[in-house]
């Protein structure tokens, strides 16, 4: 695969390009005064897969204590955003609704959970987080809005790479799906307000279907292999849909290999026969 001179996937670049045209990007003049710049930031993200999550403790939209250690034991996508921002971060979550509802159509309604964070601290308050999923429509029940202090979030954000800054509109950063496995080891980061429906669900696939087999789950794990192999992606209708084609192709030819050696058989049967006859 091509990369660039960080060392990161060709596709890096292309998304670079949508955070510069959603100004979304990191701002020129503040890489100048010393912040970060969108490479730096970029690099920060992706040094961040292959670490462990932190079991941080957060406070739900209801007030109830929550740690990220709950999560556990099925994929996990952890989405930052700040409540007063009024324009970026609301379109950003009404897209991660739609492509969390395709992909719950290709991968299961309860495969996998959702958390978003609020990371301004000060503002982000339980009931800000509840008002801001209540404004974007959310109500799914694997869908829960946190808020954390100061310390917290300042080691949450470390630990997942993501870089923000106070600007005087707000706060610039960088749009960032951090994608967790089950075990709670951050496998993948999603950037951009929106992006394509395969850099989601592709490693969601990954999560689901590719675990490993034991005895007792054989059977399971092998359908799970049907569904990994033959969930694809349309980009006709944008869609995921499951084809099961190719198995029946296959099917068909393991009869056709079946029926050749019958064949053989029954033809050594009768030479067999014949010989004894004579």
């Amino acid at each position: 695969m091509t990369t660039n001179r960080y060392h990161l996937p060709k596709y890096i670049v292309y998304v670079v390009m949508i955070l510069i045209a959603t100004s979304l990007q990191l701002a020129w003049g503040q890489a100048e005064d010393g912040s970060y710049s969108e490479d730096e930031a970029l690099e920060i993200s992706q040094a961040a897969i292959g670490r462990k999550l932190a079991d941080l403790e957060f406070t739900d939209s209801y007030g109830r204590p929550v740690k990220l250690e709950d999560y556990r034991g099925k994929p996990l996508l952890v989405s930052l955003i700040f409540t007063s921002c009024y324009h970026v971060c609301p379109a950003l979550t009404k897209f991660l609704e739609s492509a969390i509802d395709a992909a719950r159509q290709a991968l299961g309604t309860d495969t996998f959970k959702i958390v978003t964070i609020g990371f301004d601290t000060r503002n982000d308050s339980p009931e800000r987080m509840r008002e801001f999923a209540r404004d974007q429509g959310i109500e799914d029940p694997d869908w829960v809005f946190l808020s954390s202090s100061a310390e917290t979030m300042a080691l949450l954000t470390e630990n997942v790479g993501f870089i923000y800054f106070a600007t005087p509109r707000g706060f610039d950063h960088i749009t960032q799906l951090t994608i967790v496995d089950r075990d709670g080891i951050i496998y993948r980061q999603v950037y951009g307000g929106t992006f394509e429906l395969p850099w989601l669900v592709e490693p969601l696939k990954d999560l689901i279907f590719n675990r490993p087999q034991s005895a007792h789950n054989l059977f399971s794990g092998m359908i799970d292999k049907v569904k990994l192999f033959c969930t694809v992606y349309d980009p006709n209708t944008g869609r995921y849909r499951f084809d099961y084609s190719l198995f029946v192709q296959i099917a068909i030819g393991g009869f056709v290999v079946l029926g050749v050696i019958a064949y053989l058989l029954i033809e050594a049967r009768r030479a067999r026969r014949k010989k004894k006859g004579v």
